[in-house]
């Protein structure tokens, strides 16, 4: 299954575009940092990550703005130009406090 969740700080937003539907598109980039553990040790991450919501969540990532933190769900599909991934954007939640960025 394809899901994905994510407690992350919006580093840019791009201009508002519209789908072909006539959908307000919304165009981010996401940065995520946590201790996590990987065989019994503990390791820090990082990961930026371009991402995108469309309708009523990318009013919502609009809202929240540059440095916004929140949880971010949805999937991953491959870029247009077939050069990595983007996240595309379901739902918002807010984030807990003291939670890794």
């Amino acid at each position: 299954m394809n899901q994905l969740s994510l407690s992350a700080q919006i580093q840019q937003l791009g201009q508002v575009r519209y789908t072909p539907a006539g959908l307000m598109a919304l165009d981010a980039a996401l940065k995520a940092e946590s201790d996590v553990i990987e065989a019994g040790k503990p390791r820090k991450v990082s990961l930026e990550i371009k991402a995108v919501a469309v309708g009523e969540v990318a009013k919502e990532l609009q809202k929240l703005g540059v440095g916004g933190v929140a949880v971010f769900r949805g999937f991953l599909t491959h870029q247009r130009n077939g050069r990595g991934f983007i996240a595309h954007v379901t739902v918002i939640e807010p984030a807990a406090r003291n939670q890794d960025v």
